[in-house]
């Protein structure tokens, strides 16, 4: 795929060079991570960021990322008889050991087939033989992969930290030794979370039946201690801007408040914590490594953590002295104090969620959400007395039992918290999210119906005419169609498959994305395949057999039960890890009988930091940081190559590489002030995507002095692939920067195969320069307009057969050198023409040419 960068849409998601990325070409097992969705989606998940540290750090093993293309960018890989490819070594899917797919959710399965089709592997696991990748899954959806089983040839089920590398040591030693994919697939199965979907068949009822004898049921796998587990420090750092482009540090893993509609707090059994030392270490040395500006503490409950208090008491300093911000996921009410809230508001804000999920107290209780109204209006009253003035909140409907008045609550707790601002509060919001109720399996709720999407439709409208009525109040929603299809396939079957594959060719691609979801594209598949959608929304005999009943997460369904019948009572289960024991049988301490009895000698038990959650503080840790920064006390011009792959990168993804690479060298940028302060940087003419350049710079104000020399030395070992500096020069303290007035650049002719056309290209030139001007129509806001661009072509001199020295001058106005050049020679293709930038020349005749790198 790197010989077609030039050709797709954001090739420096495509180039495998970014900042962290692991390079092993001489590896002797190759795992392809396949995260289904488009690049920027995928660089957020951090499992995939842990799954890729724990395989790269053996030695011997790889594993490379690959994402799925836009739709424009598989047509150039079609158009070009090319395979998708993995991003850090370009190798080709087919080629390695195994291919492993993240399943995040139920509307990315068309797209599992359309990354393997990309690769030209066959879809069917039926059809791979040995000399073919491995095709695994992973995630949330494996506890029930069903409707994807006949093209995975295993699911893995739980923790992936140590099984991951030892699956692949498998494979590896298993095609070392010849063997053929069955005999693999037998020795697959006796590893833990290790799911053989052709081990298993459909059978009459709903549920499955085992073909091999021993192997009727599969055991999800658990890591018993987090500070024991695998976790990054130095990460792979995206190129533009992830969906969560920041550095994300699990704390803990696990959640047993026991919300009963809540999959991964069910599956994810028990509570294991990162203890604060760890925890330090991993921010201190992450932020370190990779230079991301914000810090997020993720988990399935942050506010849950027992040692949040000294979490943000011993991390603030740091953010604050760094202006680096402190966000959280969606919290419930009640779990953030007034001295956390004082820390995050004294360095940059970012939006404030809360998770009601339900708005009467009723239905709270009814799905074990554990919080009071006043818990909810108190935490809304304290972020706007901070200076939030935003503020969203989670809510759901169609959960059990739920009346109108229920979803009518909606509004109100709504219109009640919008309530609580300060008078006066500029910019305020208060918005409500509101998604569809989705029963999940391995949840008490997964015998309940769902409701229609008529249902939903009718809901959503009652709410929208309620919340029309106010300005500042903002509602948003799921769209029902797809949270039909969600439900579908959240508690599908193997029969589910064939409407996928028939989904799949139709052309149903990217469903989670509004923009490309066509739910008539499910409902036609649904429809040849003889599928009704909608009796997968019905309520289930909680006596019948499920499709994923031999997937055991360590819960048992006698707990589930009981869960779902204290729901209808309204009963509140507490949480378990500050009080006793709730009886799901996962846990193998003081004399347990562990729910996963292949892994019972283990001791699976709440890990936590305190034995209580921690007292807040009564005022606010003291801030030491006095340091002013915006401070300007020196100004440097930095000058860089631009080679290889950074040739890709757009000039705004080159203000974030910057800005992190400054972070990562150690030195201290100016920041502007107000509301979001940022690294007081500003740049020379833009140069084209895919142009090389021997002559680039950047210019930064430093709030400490450095010499040049210095300031090298630190920042050249922190930049990434392609990107090499060249040298620094100190400038004035003025705002202003020089620009060039002219850029010298070779054109070199690339066409292989076609001498012609190089000749063509020369003589186009060549009748510029004998020119006395050159028309060129523009498309500007004012709509398209004629200019004489001959007087920006200051220099046209051949230097080779097939390549030409062009000096573009800059005095009168700048056009992109790609544009002019293309303008000259409009029939000569794209890729063909290969420039790079030269020098810089300044008033005066002074040129900024290459010199050694810094420290070579």
């Amino acid at each position: 795929m790197r010989d077609i960068l030039a050709l797709v849409p954001k090739p420096s998601h495509f180039s495998g060079s970014e900042w962290g990325a692991v390079q092993k070409p001489d590896a002797s097992a190759r795992v392809a991570l396949a995260f289904p969705d488009l690049y920027e989606v995928g660089m957020s998940y951090l499992g995939q960021a842990i799954l890729y540290e724990a395989v790269n750090r053996r030695e011997g093993l790889a594993a490379e990322r690959v994402y799925a293309p836009s739709r424009e960018a598989a047509a150039v890989l079609r158009d070009k008889g090319a395979t998708l490819c993995t991003l850090e070594t370009d190798t080709p899917l087919s080629r390695c050991d195994m291919v492993a797919f993240h399943l995040t959710h139920e509307l990315c399965y068309t797209n599992v087939l359309y990354m393997l089709d990309l690769a030209g592997l066959p879809l069917f696991s039926c059809e791979r033989d040995a000399s073919m990748p491995l095709v695994a899954a992973g995630g949330g959806c494996a506890f029930n992969p069903e409707p994807l089983t006949p093209f995975l040839d295993i699911a893995v089920l739980g923790d992936g930290e140590e099984i991951l590398p030892a699956l692949l040591e498998a494979v590896r030693d298993s095609r070392a030794r010849g063997e053929d994919r069955g005999t693999l697939l037998r020795a697959l199965s006796r590893l833990p979370g290790i799911y053989v979907p052709s081990f298993f068949e459909a059978a009459p009822g709903g549920g499955v039946r085992p073909l091999v004898p021993g192997y009727e049921q599969v055991e999800k796998a658990l890591m018993p201690d987090l500070d024991a587990a695998v976790f990054p420090t130095r990460r792979t750092v995206s190129f533009g801007q992830a969906v969560h482009d920041r550095l994300a540090v699990e704390i803990a893993r696990g959640c047993t408040r026991g919300c009963r509609f809540c999959h991964a707090g069910m599956v994810y059994r028990p509570v294991r914590e990162r203890s604060l030392e760890t925890i330090a270490s991993l921010v201190d040395g992450g932020l370190r490594c990779t230079g991301f500006e914000e810090l997020s503490f993720l988990s399935l409950s942050t506010g849950d953590f027992s040692a949040l208090e000294s979490l943000f008491s011993q991390s603030a300093h740091k953010c604050r002295q760094e202006q680096v911000s402190i966000s959280l996921p969606s919290l419930r009410a009640g779990t953030l104090s007034d001295p956390m809230l004082e820390i995050m508001a004294r360095i940059r804000r970012t939006g404030a969620t809360l998770a009601p999920e339900a708005a009467t107290q009723r239905l709270r209780d009814v799905i074990n959400k554990g919080i009071s109204e006043e818990d909810i209006l108190s935490h809304a009253e304290r972020l706007f007395a901070k200076g939030w003035q935003q503020v969203k909140l989670y809510f759901m409907i169609g959960l059990p039992t739920e009346t109108r008045d229920d979803v009518q609550g909606i509004f109100e707790l709504s219109r009640k918290v919008l309530a609580l601002a300060p008078r006066g509060t500029k910019r305020l919001q208060v918005t409500a999210a509101v998604s569809p109720f989705v029963p999940k399996p391995h949840t008490p709720f997964q015998w309940e119906r769902q409701d229609s999407k008529d249902d939903t439709t009718q809901k959503i409208a009652f709410l929208r005419e309620l919340f029309s009525t106010n300005k500042k109040l903002v509602m948003r929603w799921h769209e029902p169609a797809m949270s039909r299809l969600e439900g579908v396939f959240s508690r599908g079957d193997r029969a589910l498959a064939p409407a996928v594959l028939h989904a799949y060719r139709a052309g149903a691609l990217f469903c989670d994305w509004l923009d490309h979801f066509d739910p008539v594209l499910w409902d036609e598949a649904f429809a040849a395949c003889g599928v009704d959608p909608d009796a997968y929304l019905a309520a289930r005999d909680p006596d019948a057999p499920l499709p994923w009943d031999h997937l055991k997460t360590g819960v048992s369904t006698a707990y589930l039960k009981l869960e779902r019948r204290r729901a209808r009572d309204g009963a509140l289960t507490p949480d378990c890890r500050f009080g006793d024991c709730s009886g799901c049988g996962l846990c193998s301490f003081d004399g347990r009988r562990c729910g996963l009895a292949s892994q019972a000698h283990l001791d699976i038990r709440p890990r936590l930091n305190r034995s209580r959650p921690e007292v807040p503080a009564e005022t606010a840790a003291p801030d030491t940081a006095t340091e002013d920064l915006t401070l300007k006390a020196a100004h440097y011009r930095v000058w860089y190559a631009k080679h290889g792959p950074a040739a890709y990168l757009s000039q705004l993804e080159l203000q974030s590489v910057f800005e992190r690479s400054l972070r990562r060298a150690g030195v201290s940028p100016t920041f502007s002030s107000g509301f979001h302060p940022m690294p007081l940087l500003s740049f020379g003419w833009a140069l084209p995507v895919g142009v090389e350049s021997q002559a680039e710079w950047f210019a930064v104000y430093l709030r400490r002095p450095l010499s040049p020399e210095a300031f090298a030395r630190l920042l050249a070992p922190a930049l990434p692939e392609g990107l090499v500096l060249s040298h620094v020069e100190e400038l004035g303290m003025g705002r202003k920067v020089t620009q060039p007035v002219a850029e010298e650049f070779t054109l070199r002719i690339h066409s292989p195969g076609a001498p012609a056309l190089a000749a063509e290209a020369l003589a186009a030139f060549a009748a510029l320069a004998a020119a006395s001007c050159f028309p060129y129509l523009r498309e500007t806001k004012k709509g398209v307009r004629s200019e004489d661009i001959r007087p920006l072509f200051e220099t046209v001199e051949p230097i080779a057969p097939d390549a030409l020295r062009l000096v573009f001058s800059w005095r009168e106005k700048y056009i992109s050198p790609v544009k002019l050049v293309s303008a000259v020679c409009p029939d000569t293709p794209p890729e063909a023409l290969r420039l790079t930038k030269i020098r810089q020349i300044f008033l005066g005749g002074g040129g900024a040419a290459p010199v050694p790198p810094a420290g070579g």
